[in-house]
């Protein structure tokens, strides 16, 4: 027989129902108070403002890059369709320079001038011009020469052509230097040793 249990009214817990006590405990203070506050009407109003300004900010942006990319290749076309002309060009100028450059002829060398001089084609490389390696070949050296102070183009066997800052063609010239003055302060010392011995 089993002992009789001195105080029949009391209950000794269970180890496994004091556990789920403590985990409903735990359960209670680890839930939140209430159901997540709604953001404001204010805020809402705020955010969808920001979104719409990012959106307007990038189609501004990508606008730009459309407009300068078509503005680019616009350019890189006229440039193909001009450099097309440069021969073009050089034949009409050495008719004029033989004098063959008469009648109808004529008149449709000067449409064709008026007309590449709307798409701003300018030829540059004449005698005399200060030589720029970025605008000049030179392809021989004329020697030295008192009348200038740079180098400068002595001699131009092609024209360049340029539309604003775009070089297209550079001219093909020679050049001359200024004359070093080298010589010169020698000279004088012999001048001045003379004088004394007469």
């Amino acid at each position: 027989m089993t002992p009789a249990d001195p105080d029949p009214g009391r209950h000794e817990p269970d180890v496994g129902e004091e556990l789920d006590e403590e985990l409903a405990e735990l359960a209670e203070e680890t839930q939140p108070a209430g159901p997540p506050a709604e953001p404001t009407l204010e805020a809402q109003l705020a955010e969808r403002t920001a979104d719409l300004q990012r959106l307007q900010a990038e189609y501004v942006n990508y606008k730009r890059r459309v407009d300068r990319d078509r503005e680019l290749v616009r350019a890189q076309g006229e440039a193909a369709v001009l450099q097309s002309m440069l021969t073009v060009l050089d034949d009409i100028a050495r008719a004029a320079d033989h004098g063959e450059l008469q009648g109808g002829f004529k008149a449709v060398a000067d449409a064709l001038q008026q007309a590449v001089g709307k798409h701003k084609l300018e030829s540059f490389g004449a005698k005399g011009e200060a030589f720029d390696p970025s605008q000049h070949e030179a392809v021989f050296h004329a020697g030295e020469s008192g009348e200038v102070d740079t180098t400068t183009v002595d001699t131009v066997m092609r024209t360049g052509y340029r539309v604003g800052e775009r070089i297209l063609r550079p001219a093909t010239v020679g050049v001359v230097d200024p004359a070093s003055e080298v010589a010169a302060p020698e000279s004088e010392d012999v001048l001045t040793d003379e004088a004394p011995d007469e």
